[in-house]
């Protein structure tokens, strides 16, 4: 017999559950959909080693929302997030080396090694940055944003010219520019790069604006505790569950069919699955408005990001800080680049079809906090780099193509950390079209769709669609990708304040 649910939501990604438990803790009756064997989305942790608990794709907390974290009493569901410090670690191939700290007047002292010019600037231009991002936060759990004049000129620019207004130390400047290109289809120098790093430094969750930090047991750990919240105020949630189309009669959704052949019926419908699969793939052309198809079919979904989990038996020793045991680069965020213009160079050959050669590198090792991730005596680290095309110009991603990249990478940071090949035992490569394969994000763009000038604020998708009783509560809507949650809040909060119109 077919069920019949208040809410239907398609995709047990984290902004599925939290749209969940929103609606089901307002008393809606609810019943999330996942096609994998386990929730979360790519905020995910899977064993890919034995006896090991590995954040396959999606590996720092910043962004989550505090509100979300409190109002969904996320902490008592095991929600504990560990914040790095020292934030930030640089290896430089001269053999320098630059940390930036939590604490304002270390960093200060740091960054005078290089420049005192740019130790004297740095406390001026974190306070800029706050400004901005207190603007941007204030639009975040809206769905018709307001942003302001400064914030949308900031918006269009490239990092590498707000960089170059505050700063004269090429190192500074690397080390700063990587989070305007994280998961970006752009070099440093490319205009818009500006938004995408202060999308990155807006966070709060780590209880310092900025700063990022390894969650307890994995990414997978927000997920779960957001899944235990829904459940606990009544929500279905079924994994192994697939969508096979999203059901609709005279332009109005009323259930979804599964790839079993059962269907299921709802009142509304909610997709967390990417745009493109929900308008592209989960319904026919005649569904949807002609005008807003074409905009889903030139919806901007390419990525350039490959991650690399690997498994040590023992820790990275640089050549620029050298340790024994545990020492502070392991604490932090490692960077394997060295100057504004080697980004440049490695998204120029990226732009072509072609893996970088010297690439982009973000290491973490989340075992340097949580000791319930490995066996005792070895680490995990991540492992995200760039730049990796999806669309390659000599074919498609393979296992030859992801594993001589992988080498590529290992290679690269083999001219900073000798020992590197001496301690890795296994690794895990996922490519672009694994991204989109295995998680569904499509083009392996892991923010659902780039988050470029013309892609944000009014220019994002809304949670309401063209069809009636179909939301969107997915990262493609406004304020866009990472572990945020914004997107799921939004969405439920638009989905509630239906119910009561029509009520």
């Amino acid at each position: 017999m077919s069920q019949t649910y208040d809410v239907i939501i398609i995709g047990a990604g984290h902004n599925g559950l939290i749209t969940a438990a929103y609606l089901a803790r307002a008393g809606r009756k609810v019943c999330v959909l996942e096609r994998r064997a386990l929730i979360g989305g790519a905020a995910v942790t899977e064993e890919l080693f034995p006896n090991c608990k590995v954040s396959t794709l999606s590996y720092l907390c910043s962004l989550l929302q505090p509100r979300i974290v409190d109002e969904l009493q996320l902490a008592q569901y095991g929600y504990r997030i560990y914040p790095k410090d020292p934030p930030f670690f640089t290896a430089f191939p001269d053999g320098q080396h630059l940390f930036f700290w939590q604490d304002l007047a270390k960093t200060q002292a740091e960054i005078a090694r290089f420049s005192s010019r740019d130790a004297e600037q740095y406390p001026a231009y974190c306070d800029y940055i706050e400004r901005l991002c207190a603007q941007l936060e204030a639009t975040l759990l809206q769905t018709s944003p307001d942003p302001s004049d400064e914030l949308l000129a900031f918006s269009q620019r490239s990092t590498h010219d707000v960089l170059d207004e505050w700063f004269e130390s090429g190192e500074v400047k690397a080390t700063l520019a990587t989070d305007g290109i994280i998961g970006y289809n752009g070099g440093p120098s490319t205009p818009g790069t500006a938004y995408n790093m202060l999308h990155h430094l807006m966070g709060m969750a780590a209880g310092q604006r900025g700063l990022w930090g390894f969650l307890r047991g994995g990414m997978g750990a927000v997920s779960n505790a957001i899944a235990q919240a829904a459940q606990a105020h009544g929500a279905t949630i079924r994994t192994e569950a697939k969508v096979e189309r999203i059901l609709t009669k005279e332009d109005q959704a009323y259930g979804v069919a599964l790839v079993s052949g059962e269907e299921i019926y709802g009142s509304i419908i909610v997709s967390n699955a990417h745009p493109k699969r929900t308008f592209l793939e989960l319904m026919e052309a005649p569904s949807l408005p002609s005008d807003f198809r074409g905009q889903m079919e030139r919806w901007q979904t390419e990525g350039t990001s490959v991650k690399i989990n690997l498994l040590l038996d023992g820790l990275p020793n640089f050549k620029a800080y050298p340790t024994e045991g545990l020492g502070l680069p392991h604490r932090s965020t490692m960077h394997i680049l060295h100057s504004i213009e080697y980004l440049d160079r490695a998204w120029e050959e990226a732009a072509q079809g072609r893996c970088s050669t010297h690439p982009m590198l973000e290491l973490g090792i989340p075992t340097a906090y949580d000791d319930s991730l490995a066996p005792a005596g070895k680490h995990l680290m991540s492992v995200f780099a760039q730049y990796a095309p999806y669309c390659l110009s000599d074919g498609v991603w393979d296992e030859t193509k992801k594993n001589d990249f992988a080498d590529r990478c290992l290679a690269t940071l083999a001219e900073y950390v000798p020992n590197i090949y001496d301690i890795v035992l296994d690794r895990k490569v996922i490519s672009p079209l694994d991204i989109e394969q295995e998680y569904g994000l499509i083009g392996g763009n892991i923010f659902h769709g780039a988050m470029s000038i013309d892609q944000l604020f009014q220019r994002r998708l809304s949670p309401r669609t063209p069809v009636r009783n179909l939301y969107l509560c997915g990262s493609g809507t406004h304020p866009g990708g990472g572990v945020m949650g914004a997107p799921g809040f939004n969405a439920a909060s638009e989905i509630l304040t239906d119910f009561a119109t029509h009520a």
